[in-house]
């Protein structure tokens, strides 16, 4: 019993101690730093009343249609075009990230390049030959790559040349191939 009076009393004593300090010192600095300080708004912009355009130049070209620009006369025509009418090459049905250099072949003087397609077909390449679907004709054979010349046609339909090169693969990624 003394003890539950004891802790009681005791309970008293401490919220009666927290309501009957005076933090009046506290009250007084808020009060001083807070006078003499008022908020300063900007005033609202005035708003320019909207002005529409009127698009008046009907012999100017429409903006939104879309044109081919022609070459002056003074510029040199690219005679860069394909022979469409060439018999395709097996490996042009292929694009040439799909296609994989798996190894070379010298035979008499002459350096072959093996080409694996996606389906595990190999193929023997020289220079001259046609491989990939943007025209590529191969340039050079060495132990390391193939390097090709590449006719890329751009929305305008000219043609213009890309050099492009297919690099041998390692052991590591043609293990990953057989997988």
């Amino acid at each position: 019993m003394r003890r539950a009076l004891f802790v009681t009393l005791s309970s008293v004593a401490l919220l009666a101690g927290c309501g009957t300090s005076s933090h009046q010192d506290l009250i007084d600095w808020m009060a001083a730093q807070g006078k003499g300080e008022r908020g300063h708004l900007e005033p609202i912009p005035q708003i320019k009343p909207y002005e529409p355009f009127t698009y008046n130049d009907f012999d100017m070209p429409d903006p939104f249609k879309p044109r081919k620009i022609e070459p002056t006369k003074s510029d040199s025509t690219s005679k860069l075009a394909p022979d469409l009418n060439r018999r395709k090459e097996p490996l042009e049905a292929y694009p040439i990230e799909s296609l994989s250099m798996v190894g070379t072949l010298e035979k008499g003087k002459t350096l072959y390049a093996l080409i694996k397609t996606p389906e595990k077909d190999l193929y023997q390449v020289r220079p001259g030959m046609h491989m990939g679907q943007n025209y590529g004709v191969i340039v050079a054979i060495t132990d390391n790559d193939i390097k090709l010349k590449e006719l890329m046609q751009d929305g305008s339909g000219d043609w213009s040349e890309r050099s492009s090169t297919l690099n041998l693969l390692s052991a590591d990624q043609k293990q990953e191939q057989k997988k």
